[in-house]
This record gives structure tokens, C-alpha cells and sequence, in this order.
């Protein structure tokens, strides 16, 4: 089973995977989050095809690390996709990750009109990377079972 993480914006949102392990966080797609919303085929279809049993939201927190207005509406948007769903929704700290996801595609050489629509997946599995990295040690758990 693995978790998406989702970079909620207005208009777009980015998507990432996990893989099963739940260990490394892949880039997968963005929709229009009125879509996604709207309980749209695409978005059921990625929760099927990955089997997915846990949400992660990047929250836009303001640098001094308070909710602002953005952090309220996603805070209310993440919600409202995980009552539709029925997944459960854990909130990941995602300031800068936008940017960083912007310098990241820089560095590997897109130009700015390449950046646009790759930026929002790539901040959704920064997003989702923090979350895993977060999480304890499952490797030690398995090594244990007999």
C-alpha cells in the first residue's frame, strides 16, 4: 500500500507516490484540483492503481510557521478530498517547497517555460519525501518478525 502526497494550489495539484516500501517518493502527475474535487475518474484511478490508504498535504505555513489564509484553505480543500476519498490525511511543513522544486528543475537544466507544469508534482514528492523521512524506522520493525 502507499501514500500520495498532494501540493494543493488554487488551480493545479500536484501529485507524488510512494512506493510500497514507503521509502522513496516519486513525482507522478498534476490535475486541476477542481477535479480532483469533483471526484474525478484521473484521481480515483491513481488511488486504485496505486493502492493508496493514506493522504499527505503539503501546508503552506508562513516562514514564522503560523497558518495564514493559504494554510486555512488548504487546510479546508485537503479536508474536503479526504472525506470524498475516505483516506485518512496526515499535513507535511512544506515551506519553500515550491522553490526548491523550481531550483531543483533549474539545476537539471528545464528552462522557466519548462518549469511551470513540472513544478507541482516535484513539490509534491519533496513534500512526500519529508513525510517518509519522518516516519520511525519500519526496516527495524521488519527485521524482528520471525
Amino acid at each position: 500500500m502507499s501514500v500520495l502526497a498532494l501540493d494543493i494550489g488554487h488551480k493545479r495539484t500536484g501529485i507524488a507516490v510512494s512506493d510500497p516500501a514507503r521509502t522513496v517518493a516519486l513525482p507522478l502527475n498534476m490535475l486541476p484540483t477542481n477535479d480532483i474535487l469533483a471526484a474525478s475518474r484521473s484521481f480515483w484511478s491513481l488511488l486504485e492503481e496505486y493502492d493508496v490508504e493514506l493522504l499527505v498535504c503539503g501546508l503552506p505555513l508562513s516562514l514564522d510557521g503560523s497558518e495564514r489564509a493559504q494554510a486555512v484553505r488548504v487546510r479546508d480543500v485537503a479536508q474536503r478530498i479526504s472525506d470524498t476519498y475516505k483516506l485518512p490525511l496526515q499535513f507535511v511543513d512544506e515551506r519553500l517547497s515550491s522553490a526548491e522544486a523550481k531550483l531543483i528543475l533549474k539545476q537539471t537544466g528545464y528552462r522557466e517555460r519548462d518549469i511551470r507544469g513540472k513544478t507541482d508534482r516535484i513539490a509534491a514528492s519533496l513534500i512526500l519525501q519529508t513525510w517518509l523521512d519522518s516516519q520511525p524506522d519500519r526496516s527495524l520493525d521488519e527485521g524482528s518478525k520471525g
